[in-house]
């Protein structure tokens, strides 16, 4: 911000060098990139994020159907982790054996973690393909929408550090070339310049 300044107050200032207003130009630039195409990129990639997300909602639910299982006989009861300090007691008593119908008509047996404490004899729902085989339960809209915003806040810093990084190495640049002069100008003006003893 200070570069940007520096357009209009050294813009008539003798003292001006080519690379301070390349630098002030820069950082207008980048600033502009940041405050317009930051956001921009960030709302673009959520949009894009969004529309993917919702398809596959949408297949999710096609695919993916709730069914009834019936508690056949509770797992082990001992943690599925033989660390005490790891394990869950919750997970271990959740374990069962139950038995269900796919949407196809099969019978299908299988391990299963129950969402509450059941006893044998017991039903809880679970979600499953076509086939029977057990699927997460699918995402919802709000989920997909959730996701949507923090794929475009995440795309729109990227945007925003890569146009900072960009910014950086240009004034970095710039600053060797300022080192540079100076140095040539010092050469010039002699290696004894302002020295004490050099008759000044």
């Amino acid at each position: 911000m200070r570069a940007m300044r520096g357009i209009w107050r050294w813009r008539h200032n003798p003292l001006r060098r080519r690379t301070d207003r390349i630098e002030a130009w820069v950082a207008l630039t980048a600033a502009l990139l940041i405050a317009l195409g930051a956001p921009l990129a960030g709302w673009s990639a959520g949009r894009a994020a969004h529309g993917a997300l919702l398809e596959t909602v949408r297949v999710q639910h096609q695919e993916r159907h709730l069914v009834w299982a019936t508690v056949d006989r509770l797992a082990s009861r001992a943690p599925v982790d033989p660390d005490p300090e790891t394990s869950s007691q919750r997970d271990a008593h959740h374990r069962v054996i139950a038995r269900w119908t796919a949407l196809d008509g099969s019978a299908h047996l299988g391990r299963l973690a129950a969402p509450r404490p059941v006893e044998p004899g017991e039903r809880f729902r679970i979600w499953t393909d076509g086939q029977g085989r057990v699927m997460p339960r699918p995402m919802d809209v709000s989920t997909a929408g959730t996701h949507a915003v923090l794929a475009g806040l995440g795309t729109a810093a990227a945007v925003g550090g890569l146009i900072e990084g960009g910014r950086r190495l240009v004034v970095g640049q710039l600053m060797v070339r300022r080192f540079r002069r100076w140095d040539q100008e010092w050469e010039r003006a002699g290696q004894d310049w302002g020295r004490a003893d050099a008759g000044s």
